[in-house]
């Protein structure tokens, strides 16, 4: 198995459909006020750098870093397509944002995950995010869980 993260624009055809999936996966699970989730037009004015990951070609997952003057990255629109669990390809995404973000000189990295994700929340207590309190643009919501980690030097 063969797998590729390259960075490339939100709104490429690969990358468009992977939030576009997320956000149908999404949408049915949480009211208009808890989505907090970027559309690809804001991934892109919000200056994310946003990620594909692709197992033998096939575009399996996505995930971005939003960069903040507060001396913080947050992760953005993390998904792997139902057809590629399992793997450990979140593992994967989630390591490549974090050497990412760490090559930009940002050692806090945060972000925002719904209560009803659960496979999302075992991961990043598995990979060793914490929970925090209200960070940036979010406040108490009873549907989000914010996280965070000390990224360590490399």
């Amino acid at each position: 198995m063969s797998i590729v993260i390259a960075q490339e624009p939100a709104d490429s055809p690969d990358a468009q459909a992977l939030v576009v999936e997320l956000d149908s996966f999404l949408t049915p699970l949480y009211p208009a006020e808890s989505h907090h989730g970027y559309s690809v037009e804001k991934l892109i004015a919000q200056g994310v750098a946003f990620f594909v990951l692709r197992v033998d070609g096939a575009a399996a997952a996505c995930g971005g870093v939003q960069f903040f003057d507060e001396g913080f990255g947050e992760i953005k629109r993390m998904y792997v397509r139902p057809a590629f669990r399992g793997q450990g390809l979140s593992k994967v995404m989630l390591a490549h944002l974090e050497d990412y973000t760490r090559s930009q000189g940002v050692d806090l990295l945060r972000l925002e995950t719904g209560l009803y994700q659960t496979e999302a929340i075992s991961l990043y207590e598995r990979m060793g995010y914490i929970r925090t309190g209200p960070f940036g643009p979010y406040t108490d919501d009873p549907l989000s869980l914010l996280y965070e980690k000390q990224l360590a030097a490399q």
